[in-house]
């Protein structure tokens, strides 16, 4: 509570300094409004503002009535105007600007119900309805508190009624998504745990080697450290153990905004919550920041990217459906989890790829895919399978940024230091995953590796369309390497250019 209180009065500060300035520039001749007299009574002005603001907790006010903040904010601010006309009557000699003053004060006002309103969008809950954090807070000890006092009995008896089961699963996930549980899990059997937590806590300490079946009812958003709450349920179950849940996904984030909020200012909320919850997690210098300011509540994960975590997790999808605004998944336990000590979620990442003999080299690209989405190579190759080139059809990985990035084959630029590092020669086929390597024939996988991967594949040279086609225009590109290494390589760069240019061939 503390926390929100000092963030949104340093912001007032920022706000009171702006307004002062942008009014100052309105009126013209702003030089004569920042002498010592003016910036005293702007200290002065300051310090009331925010006193006044603090001692009547003017941001969270204790339990107020719904939509009743902004309410609050202008009976607090016409409190702060009268006591600023009283100081300014006893201060006449000094003959301060009315225009500037009560200028400042309309503009302080106006900036603060908007930032008000951005705050609440930031820490509001998945169903969008306002709770102050220092009744989150509460909620949240409350319930961890009385998850702990009943740790011993947290298998629930089978005797619970399957009526009362019913509404506390539609109050927790709707009625929509009680029906996709319900048809996917017994919810009666005693080795399905049924349970609605943040924390891997009320996972962590179920009896070994018994439960069949965890079904969480709170959504992954609100989850801080996700893999290990995945990782932890993995453990619990055993091969083919069936793991159940629901997030609100990034695309079904931004219907919601822009279905909640009119037109115009829908899309200036909704680019304000893509900065803060999509960009400043992504770079090592703002997601401190990014924590600080969320706790890790109310996350974004495209649907790439949750699918990504499961499946790096030891998961696979069973199935998956859109219900209530929210993404649900039937996963099973496929494997162990792979701990991924290092996962590319920022703008540049290293991934692995065969290289010479088999070895596993790290590529450096620009990140055209979602967080995580390398996991899904065989959940894509299942669902979507190849199309022309090689590629997977329909790859939901891939962003709209990306897509645009491997057009303009600002994606690629980055492999230029493996060939500097001797990672990869120029023209040679081009690295690929551990998955996609598998697709190859044991024949053309043993041929393969005996060369080094390039920067410019006989892909382009050729432009062949199926995997069996990419596979024969690799083996005549190796055919004809064996014979004449350097007249090979010149052949195949200029083919490549020329297809390049004029025939627009690109990596998809």
């Amino acid at each position: 509570m503390l926390r929100h209180r000092i963030n949104l009065l340093i912001i007032d500060l920022v706000l009171i300094a702006l307004s002062y300035f942008l009014i100052i520039s309105f009126k013209g001749g702003y030089i004569q409004y920042l002498t010592p007299t003016y910036l005293y009574g702007l200290s002065i002005f300051a310090s009331i503002w925010i006193i006044v603001s603090a001692l009547f907790k003017k941001f969270f006010p204790n339990n107020p009535p719904q939509n009743s903040v902004s309410l609050h904010i202008l009976v607090i601010n016409l409190l702060i105007f009268g006591i600023i006309v009283i100081s300014m009557y006893g201060a006449r000699h000094l003959e301060y600007s009315r225009l500037v003053v009560f200028g400042t004060i309309a503009l302080i006002t106006v900036l603060e119900l908007i930032v008000n309103k951005l705050y609440q969008l930031l820490i509001q809950n998945g169903n969008g309805t306002y709770v102050s954090p220092n009744r989150k807070e509460k909620i949240l000890e409350r319930e961890e508190a009385q998850l702990r006092a009943n740790q011993e009995i947290l298998i629930r008896d089978i005797s619970l009624s399957a009526k009362q089961l019913k509404q506390d699963i539609i109050k927790e996930c709707g009625e929509l998504g009680y029906e996709y549980i319900d048809y996917h899990a017994d919810l009666l059997d005693p080795k399905n745990l049924v349970i609605s937590t943040t924390t891997r806590f009320n996972i962590l300490y179920q009896p070994e080697n018994y439960l069949t079946g965890i079904i969480n009812l709170k959504r992954v958003n609100d989850i801080r450290y996700v893999n290990k709450f995945f990782e932890t349920v993995n453990v619990k179950l055993p091969a083919g153990g069936k793991f159940i849940g629901h997030v609100e996904t990034a695309a079904l984030r931004q219907k919601r905004i822009l279905r909640k909020f009119p037109p115009v200012i829908n899309w200036v909320f909704f680019v304000l919550d893509f900065i803060i919850k999509r960009i400043l997690p992504k770079f090592k210098v703002t997601k401190g920041l990014y924590f600080f300011l969320t706790r890790g509540q109310n996350r974004v994960f495209t649907h790439a990217e949750i699918l990504g975590r499961l499946y790096s997790c030891g998961f696979e999808v069973e199935t998956e459906g859109q219900l209530n605004g929210q993404y649900f998944f039937n996963v099973k336990k496929a494997a162990d989890p792979c701990f991924p000590k290092n996962p590319t979620y920022g703008f540049l990442v290293r991934l692995p790829r065969m290289g010479l003999g088999g070895k596993i080299i790290r590529v450096y690209k620009v990140r055209t895919m979602h967080p995580y989405a390398e996991y899904l190579q065989d959940y894509v190759y299942k669902k979507h399978d190849l199309q022309e080139g090689g590629k997977f059809s329909n790859d939901f990985r891939i962003s709209r940024l990306g897509k645009i990035m491997r057009a303009l084959w600002i994606d690629e630029l980055p492999m230029l230091l493996n060939w500097m590092r001797g990672d990869l020669k120029f023209v040679g086929v081009r690295p690929i995953s551990e998955h996609y390597f598998s697709l190859y024939s044991k024949e053309h996988q043993e041929r393969r590796i005996k060369y080094k991967p390039g920067l410019v594949p006989p892909y382009y040279a050729d432009l062949p369309k199926t995997l069996s086609e990419i596979e024969a225009s690799e083996k005549a590109f190796f055919d004809a390497y064996e014979k004449h290494p350097l007249r090979t390589n010149w052949r195949y760069f200029w083919r490549a250019i020329f297809n390049i240019i004029f025939k627009n061939a690109r990596s998809n």
